[in-house]
């Protein structure tokens, strides 16, 4: 097939690659550099905006719809004002591509929007081509494994029907899915707006639940996190399955945090009478002021290993750890908190976000809280005293 990518940014450029295994593929992003940056070895074929449209079986739209970089997550959010995406971006990419391709063209938006959008926002700009919304489940550090592997692939269309479109999508995945038994998600437009959206909102809140039991934990003593967790995440008949069971950190990233904002902007639009999703983003930051004041006590500098909101990337947006830095910082400002690394040979309180990140020594007569209880004493910890966050049991 031939296929226009608009958006070639960290996670469009992986998607764009991977489909360019199977398809022939012409890439355009408004950034020059990030353009010129991009390695000789990148197999999608970048072009003018025109190139990218014309002349293409399908368009796919996956620029941005963000929202203020205050409402992150490497802070507290959860008392500004509820806001909507921004659709600027969104709204000036379909107008260009519609224009542009030749008539009864597929263009697919994949970008993250509010139930109703679409049809508010989307559809009255399509003039020339024809519209599918097909929002992507993908994450950064993991793109080209999530396109090949998906859990699913959702499609929006005008009534919720599988059609000639929905079967033209069939075309444009199947060649570069790893697993056949992927399943298809046919809904309307607002059914695969929510389904997106909401997605991301059971993550948080699966977290936010799991972090409650490790609250727990250290309040009453004598519990061990992983003991209640384990259990539960292999009661798959009434509650869940095994993902996002590892109480620790919050959950972060550019999606969960900012999903939830908006959605509290929905919540109040609609008047629905309640807003759980501001009860949600309360939880995580005070799951994450109860970590900070849990590191506070031993009185160190604190080093947390592991900026990123994940490990094994270098994107700080949403970060959990940063947070709990955020909070450490702004209760007591004698202590002071590094990332990564220790400045000196100093004991500190170390807080393990990043496993990655373990040094080869820790700084003698440190305290090392590890989230994950999973680290043993050895040459590495000698001289100093390990924590597992979340494990109170007197016989551990």
């Amino acid at each position: 097939m031939k296929v226009g990518f608009i958006g070639l940014g960290k996670l469009g450029q992986d998607a764009a690659s991977v489909l360019a295994e199977k398809h022939e593929v012409t890439g355009y992003d408004i950034n020059t550099k990030l353009l010129n940056d991009l390695g000789a070895d990148f197999n999608v074929n970048i072009g003018s905006l025109d190139d990218t449209c014309k002349n293409k079986d399908v368009v796919l739209i996956a620029v941005q719809t963000p929202h203020d970089p205050k409402y992150g997550g490497e802070t507290p959010t959860s008392h500004l004002e509820s806001k909507d995406f921004d659709y600027t971006h969104l709204i000036q990419a379909v107008k260009d591509v519609d224009e542009r391709v030749d008539e009864g063209t597929l263009i697919a938006v994949i970008s993250t929007v509010l139930p109703g959008t679409v049809r508010r926002e989307i559809l009255p700009l399509i003039k020339n081509g024809k519209f599918i919304y097909n929002p992507y489940l993908i994450a950064q550090g993991t793109v080209k494994w999530d396109m090949r592997h998906p859990e699913m692939i959702m499609i929006g269309t005008s009534t919720g029907e599988k059609d000639k479109d929905v079967e033209m999508l069939y075309d444009l995945y199947d060649p570069i899915l790893e697993k056949q038994t992927t399943r298809y998600e046919i809904g309307t437009w607002e059914e695969i707006e929510a389904l997106k959206v909401f997605y991301n909102t059971f993550i948080t809140a699966k977290l936010c639940l799991v972090n409650m039991i490790q609250d727990v934990a250290m309040k009453v003593g004598n519990i061990n996190v992983d003991v209640v967790t384990n259990a539960l995440k292999h009661s798959t008949q009434r509650i869940m399955g095994p993902s996002y069971m590892m109480a620790g950190f919050g959950d972060g990233g550019a999606c969960h945090p900012r999903d939830n904002i908006a959605l509290r902007h929905m919540a109040k639009r609609l008047n629905l009478g309640y807003d759980l999703f501001d009860s949600i983003m309360k939880v995580r930051e005070q799951q994450a002021y109860n970590m900070a004041r849990y590191v506070m006590q031993y009185q160190m500098p604190v080093v947390i290993l592991g900026k990123a909101f994940k490990p094994g990337i270098d994107q700080t947006i949403g970060s959990p750890s940063m947070l709990v830095g955020w909070y450490i910082e702004n209760l007591d400002d004698s202590i002071k908190v590094y990332y990564d690394q220790a400045p000196d040979d100093g004991a500190h309180t170390y807080l393990i976000h990043d496993k990655g990140l373990i040094p080869k020594q820790f700084n003698p007569g440190s305290c090392i809280i590890d989230p994950y209880r999973t680290l043993k004493h050895s040459d590495a910890t000698k001289h100093c005293v390990i924590k597992h966050y979340g494990n109170t049991r007197t016989n551990k």
